[in-house]
């Protein structure tokens, strides 16, 4: 027997700082509870404050690491932060791989910090397809920051850049980074790059391979240009996590001042209300599929009295 919800009860206590809540309001999410419509309701009036940033760049590069690192200084500011990790889901039960305490047990004991692994379940983009309503629940919860971690899978990943405000690109000398970066379009999403690792052969090739590849290529936006800042860092000794969350600052100041933050935030609603649009239609679709109506359709199309355009607007036109 499903467990009483209170989800009204939930939000409160969550607005409060209560890990629990916020915990139990993520699992609704995730587990595409039935309340997940009155859960996003009553989130939505105490949303639009905290600043998302993500993470990104290709495994092995320390994004772990650097989110650590991140969460420390941003806590040494006084500031909450909540943090979703995006690992890559298990086979077998559809959960997250990667425990949200192993990553970063330091921070497993402030109660100004909430980790939550979620599982990717299969969404290429290497971000779940539950991260934005979670990212919400955070938001309410009282979070100044959430950072967004992702799986790391290469060039699937850029989906990242529909969430954040400000996205960070990890790279790390001696792995060829900078060509895999050109590959992937990841300079083309990156509003600040950190060359991980620094203290490795190599880190200033890599910010020179960088610099001369986003020259080529910077963005304007109303004749303004934002200048994506390429920083050293060794995650693992805090070494230039500051300049990091320096540059995460400046960037918002940029946005706000060029419009550029509204715009994003908008596009990152408008990719939202198309996701739950399309789980909708599929559902739907779901029971016409076991029924004639589609059927009939296909024996048409392969008889060729209806081009499959048509029979998807009748189809359409049923539901």
């Amino acid at each position: 027997m499903p467990r009483s919800v209170d989800v009204g009860d939930l939000v409160s206590r969550a607005r409060e700082g209560q890990a629990r809540a916020v915990a139990r309001l993520i699992s609704l999410v995730e587990d595409d509870s039935p309340h997940l419509r009155e859960v996003a309701a009553a989130l939505t009036p105490h949303t639009g404050r905290a600043r998302v940033v993500g993470l990104t760049g290709s495994p092995g590069v320390g994004k772990s690491t650097t989110t650590s690192a991140l969460v420390a200084e941003l806590r040494k500011r006084g500031q909450r932060v909540g943090v979703l990790a995006v690992d890559p889901s298990s086979p077998f039960s559809g959960g997250a791989l990667l425990g949200d305490r192993v990553r970063m047990q330091e921070h497993a004991l402030d109660p100004d910090v909430f980790i939550r692994s979620m599982a990717t379940r299969g969404h290429l983009g290497g971000l779940s397809w539950a991260t934005p309503q979670a990212l919400r629940v955070l938001d309410a919860a009282g979070c100044d920051v959430v950072l967004i971690e992702t799986v790391g899978v290469g060039q699937s990943e850029i989906d990242v850049v529909a969430l954040a405000d400000t996205t960070i690109v990890l790279l790390a000398p001696g792995m060829g980074d900078g060509i895999q970066a050109a590959k992937a379009g990841i300079l083309e999403i990156g509003d600040v790059f950190a060359v991980n690792k620094a203290d490795r052969d190599g880190a200033d090739r890599t910010v020179r391979e960088l610099k001369h590849m986003i020259s080529l290529g910077r963005r304007e936006i109303q004749g303004a240009m934002w200048r994506q800042p390429i920083l050293k860092t060794v995650a693992a000794r805090a070494e230039g996590i500051g300049a990091v969350v320096a540059a995460i600052d400046s960037h918002h100041e940029w946005m706000t001042a060029h419009g550029e933050l509204e715009q994003r935030r908008r596009k990152r609603a408008e990719s939202e209300i198309e996701a739950i649009a399309v789980a909708a239609l599929r559902s739907r679709f779901g029971d016409v599929r076991g029924g004639t109506a589609l059927a009939q359709l296909a024996k048409r199309v392969v008889a060729a009295e209806i081009d499959p355009f048509a029979a998807a607007e009748e189809l359409l036109a049923s539901l």
